[in-house]
């Protein structure tokens, strides 16, 4: 397979794909990993830590795995303590990707209470049911918002959505109406981006951090959820009583600096995977 263009930044592109951040790449049988970005087909490959565009376009794949991201800066942000640190040893090169955030948006909604695997199959099933094909691919495209306002519940309900299915339906009503506009949204500051994802049925706050963090690239955002709270409850919580996850949050998101995402992703990940027995690379 011809290679249309070397990327030079770091990456470790099984713990960048493998990491709960999004769930429709697949690693191929020559070690390649075949996705969607948006609606372009893309194939990628790692090769001493530097990614390799196979195919698709190399601008548009550079920017989806934020190949601009410096991370000897992020990291030099991460607190110095043995969590951390473990983590970062484990996951390096792993990257907050730049998610379409519709695609984001939609996915988070339908990830509450589920494992990575069950939302893996979720999209997956939302896709072979109301994606638009993609040229000289099997694949297809995350559905539009209107593909899916448009959907009975019982069809979402049959992705295996459950309850989720009805607010994922509302919230694609929001978008594909206008009311909700992703793209101006963009725009905001994060305290009212978060007001206005919380807005949105089927997004707490949870969700909104992660949709933040992964589709409109706020790399401060620190999604709290049962993993991290976990950890920041046995390695960095040092008040009395049992903490809520917002009080987490907002007592410890400030100790990993500006690019919080990125610590919360490699905690999360590193501790995912070691109850796997797994390893990024």
């Amino acid at each position: 397979m011809r290679v249309v263009q070397g990327i030079e930044p770091v990456i470790n592109l099984r713990a960048t794909l493998d990491c709960g951040q999004v769930f429709h790449w697949r690693e191929r049988g020559d070690g390649a990993w075949e996705g969607l970005v948006g609606d372009h087909h893309a194939v990628v490959g790692e090769a001493s830590g530097r990614l390799q565009v196979l195919e698709g376009r190399p601008r548009v794949v550079r920017r989806y795995f934020a190949l601009d991201h410096d991370l000897d800066d992020i990291y030099a942000g991460f607190p110095n303590d043995d969590a951390m640190l473990a983590a970062l040893d484990f996951c390096r090169g792993l990257r907050i990707i730049r998610q379409p955030a519709w695609e984001c948006l939609a996915t988070f909604i339908t990830s509450s209470m589920k494992q990575v695997a069950h939302i893996r199959q979720m999209s997956q099933a939302l896709r072979r049911r109301f994606g638009a094909a993609v040229q000289d691919t099997d694949m297809r495209s995350y559905p539009e918002p209107a593909a899916v306002a448009a959907a009975s519940e019982e069809d979402l309900r049959a992705c295996g959505l459950g309850y989720r299915a009805p607010n994922l339906q509302a919230t694609a009503r929001r978008v594909a109406s206008g009311e909700a506009d992703l793209e101006a949204w963009a725009r905001l500051d994060d305290t009212v981006l978060r007001e206005a994802l919380c807005g949105l049925p089927g997004v707490g706050r949870k969700v909104a951090n992660c949709v933040m963090l992964f589709g409109f690239g706020r790399l401060a955002a620190f999604p709290v959820d049962t993993w991290i709270e976990r950890i920041m409850k046995r390695h960095y919580w040092r008040g009395r009583g049992k903490p809520t996850p917002l009080a987490i949050e907002r007592r410890l998101s400030g100790r990993f600096g500006p690019h919080a995402g990125y610590a919360q992703q490699y905690l999360f990940h590193h501790a995912r995977m070691k109850t796997r027995g797994g390893h990024p690379r």
